[in-house]
């Protein structure tokens, strides 16, 4: 008997896919060309169409080829997560997670659970990307993404880790040179200090807030802060990132009144809505939420 009923159609195709000829494949797989060859052909009989356009030198899809390969590669690669889950059962976790996170959130929060985790899962490989930009999960290829924000991104499935707060805020420097805003519409008299990226971040939770002289832009929560230290303007930031420069005095909140808890946004951990969770990304995942609520 041939070795060929470890295999499915869908094995088959693929490998010939990868491999570029049944040569190839026949070797990847460890069974003969023949078979190769015949199961290719009974996957055409049963779809009715043929697949590959075949020659001498080369091959390549037919227009029927080319859907089923695009329609089935998900299908394949979650077929593997499947086997992988069954076959790792209880035993120690492996394998990579890709993790998106903005910058100072990461590098003050996020890294020192990560360095935990690590620690206690030892064969699992952490890929952290930091970037204050709003990363596209699936085309970047990342499992989980921490994020700030009120909704969500539509088709990713997220969990609530905590409150966001932020808070405006400037130096006593500035406030020395440029007077301290008592009310939102005497921020127009004022220096801000904002995001140059889309989004809502720069309405500061305010209703309404009201022109004012632009005194710096960067993507980076850090940079922004470093210019507020610096006596550059006003800026809204958040707490996790400014707490021990409002405690030892150097930054000063403003019109913490006018701001309500609706202001405040979220920290969640987001995934991409796929069926298939791999084992590893869950048990991070409940990690980091047990973690902040510690």
């Amino acid at each position: 008997m041939e070795h060929m009923k470890a295999y499915t159609e869908l094995d088959v195709f693929h490998a010939v896919l990868d491999a570029g000829t049944f040569t190839g494949a026949a070797r990847q797989l460890g069974i003969t060309h023949s078979a190769i060859s015949k199961r290719i052909a009974l996957l055409e009989q049963r779809l009715g169409a043929q697949l590959w356009v075949r020659s001498t030198r080369k091959m390549r899809l037919t227009e029927a080829g080319e859907v089923y390969a695009l329609e089935t590669r998900d299908l394949m690669e979650r077929l593997r997560t499947v086997e992988q889950e069954i076959t790792a059962g209880s035993s120690a976790l492996k394998g990579r997670i890709r993790i998106s996170c903005s910058n100072a959130l990461g590098k003050l929060h996020i890294m020192p659970l990560l360095l935990g985790f690590m620690e206690r899962y030892p064969e699992v490989v952490l890929d952290l990307t930091l970037t204050d930009a709003v990363v596209d999960m699936v085309h970047e290829g990342m499992d989980l993404a921490i994020r700030s924000t009120t909704l969500p991104d539509s088709g990713l499935i997220a969990r609530r880790l905590a409150t966001n707060l932020r808070v405006i805020c400037a130096s006593p420097d500035y406030l020395a040179h440029h007077g301290t805003p008592h009310s939102v519409s005497s921020l127009s008299e004022h220096v801000s200090l904002i995001l140059n990226l889309p989004g809502g971040f720069n309405a500061w939770g305010l209703s309404s807030l009201p022109e004012m002289r632009c005194g710096f832009l960067s993507n980076s929560l850090e940079a922004l802060h470093a210019a507020c230290l610096n006596g550059c303007g006003i800026a809204c930031l958040p707490h996790y990132l400014i707490a021990d420069d409002v405690n030892m005095g150097r930054l000063t909140p403003l019109l913490a009144p006018v701001r309500g808890e609706s202001t405040d946004t979220s920290l969640f951990i987001v995934r991409p809505d796929t069926t298939i969770l791999p084992r590893r990304v869950r048990v991070l995942i409940d990690f980091l939420v047990e973690s902040f609520e510690a």
